[in-house]
Parts: structure tokens; sequence; C-alpha cells
């Protein structure tokens, strides 16, 4: 594309983030892309950021901050900007998609249960070779004992009833603790454990062995998740848009960013997680004992939070 598409990218983006009332600071906090790669995207010096998988993210991650369609956009100036097809690229998206990893590991487990299984068939097969030798041995062996067989039968047929019977009595048994564990299995449930007004801290009890989150968004709301130090997902929602994903079992928290907070809605293994409740922020009430009045303020809520959840 010619010089002048690409300054148009630039200046496009630049207009819609001036028409918007944004400076690059505030793209800056809310986006966490760094001001320098704002600069360098207005500017179309695309060899300042990062990589060539980080232009196109960037992009559309700034063209929708400012409510531009990004990935529309991406298509308009596509050659002007650097391929995706590259090895940086395919591991990048490799190592930030869970499903990827997840299907990796599934194999890895189901590889390592068969190995587990071959000596366990293998003594199947033996000990089945033993009795079936052992019950030929005794069928050949029997017929000079015909009356004492006869006496052992009964005497079989009465210790079988018995056994029967405690095997019926050792399965109920054992029916009745399943539907007991089955009863007290626990609802999970959310404690808030400490709030400031850029953020919470949570306790999720009962949670499942491997999580399962789902985030949705009334409005356009960027938001990302960090597990163990590392980011696993990052991007933007919208109304008509949602991003599920598995928290490994070795996590003990997640912590999760928020663009536009009161926008944003979290399910964990099926339950609402209404973190905005602890992070509203209001001033105390004030009354005047000359005028007899009494004033309050109302409460508001951060635009960008960050909410740590520690599994329990």
């Amino acid at each position: 594309m010619s010089d002048n598409s690409k300054i148009t990218l630039g200046k496009t983006l630049r207009d819609a983030r001036i028409a918007k009332g944004f400076t690059l600071d505030d793209l800056q906090q809310t986006t966490k892309i760094q001001k320098r790669y704002l600069i360098a995207i207005e500017d179309q010096n695309f060899d300042e950021l990062p990589g060539d998988f980080y232009v196109r993210a960037f992009i559309k991650q700034y063209a929708d901050m400012v409510d531009l369609d990004g990935a529309e956009l991406l298509k308009q100036f596509d050659s002007a900007l650097p391929s995706t097809q590259t090895q940086e690229y395919v591991d990048k998206v490799n190592e930030n998609n869970p499903e990827t990893r997840s299907q990796q590991r599934q194999v890895d487990e189901r590889y390592v249960k068969l190995r587990r299984m071959i000596p366990v068939v293998g003594i199947v097969i033996v000990v089945l070779v033993i009795l079936v030798g052992i019950w030929v041995a005794a069928s050949h062996n029997g017929g000079g004992t015909t009356k004492d067989n006869v006496d052992s039968s009964s005497v079989s047929v009465s210790g079988s009833s018995s056994n029967k019977t405690k095997s019926s009595s050792s399965s109920k048994s054992s029916s009745s603790k399943k539907s007991s564990s089955k009863k007290a299995t626990k609802t999970p449930s959310f404690k808030q454990l400490s709030s400031t007004t850029s953020g919470s801290t949570w306790e999720m009890k009962n949670a499942s062995s491997k999580p399962k989150m789902s985030l949705s968004a009334t409005g356009s709301a960027w938001m990302s998740v960090t597990v163990s130090g590392s980011t696993v997902w990052q991007g933007t929602l919208s109304s008509s848009t949602s991003h599920s994903l598995t928290i490994p079992s070795s996590a003990t928290s997640v912590t999760l960013k928020f663009g536009n907070a009161p926008a944003t809605k979290v399910k964990v293994d099926g339950k609402s997680f209404d973190f905005t409740s602890a992070t509203s922020t209001s001033n105390a009430t004030s009354s005047s004992s000359t005028t007899g009045t009494t004033t309050s303020s109302s409460t508001t809520t951060s635009q960008v939070q960050t909410v740590t959840l520690e599994f329990k």
C-alpha cells in the first residue's frame, strides 16, 4: 500500500482517539499497551513494536477501545501491515491458547495410562491361565470322590448363601455412602478478603479441581486473565461476544484486570461472581444539626479494576 494509505491508518486511529477525548496515557492505562508503542502505531513506525504478532494485536485493541471496528480496519489496511504467517506468530498463538495446551496434556495422559495398563493386563492374563489350570486339574481328580463332593457342595451352598447375604449388605452400605457423599457436595461461594478503590481480593470455596471461567460484557470492555504470573488471555469483548477458559488444577489464584468493570460479567463454575459489589466506593452520610437536612453521595464504581480470586 502507498505511504498515503499508511498515514491514513495512523491518522484514523489518532482522530478517533481525539474524538473520544482519550489521551495516550488513558489508552495506556486501559489497554496496558506501553505509550511508546501507541505513539509508534499512530506514526506508522511498526518496526518499534516488539514483534510482527503485536502489530495487528495492538492495532485491533487500540481500534476497539476508540469504538472502531478493529477487524475491518485490519482488513482494510492488510497490505500495509507485517505478515502474520511467521513462526513467531504461530508460536505465540500456541503459547496463549489454553485449548491447544489442554489437548496436548490429554494426549500425554492417555499415553501414560496406556503404559500403566499393560503390566496390569499381563498379570490378569497370567492369573486367568493359572485358575483355568487349577480347574482342569480339579475336574480330572473329582471322579472318585463323588460323595465327598456332594457333602462339600452342601457346605458350599450354605457358605455361598451366607456370602451373598454379606455381599448384599456390603453393597447396600456402599450405595448408602455414595448417596451421602453426593448429598454432602457443597455449592461454590465467594467471600471478599479485602478491597480498595481500584480492586479487591476474594476467596472462592468449593471450586472444582479445574474451575471453568466465563467472561462476557454488556458493552465494549477490555480484560485480561493472569494465572501464576502468566497472562493466559486478554482481549476486548462486546455485548455480542464472550470468552470461556479453564483454570489449571495447579493454580491457587487468578488475577483479572478490567478496563470497563461495570460492563463486565464473570462466572466461575457456572456461578456469577459479583466482584463490583466490593469495589464500589461511597462517601459517608453527613448531617447538619442546624438545618436538620441530611445529604449522601451516590455510589460509583471505578472502570479500571484489578480483582484477585483465590481458590480454597
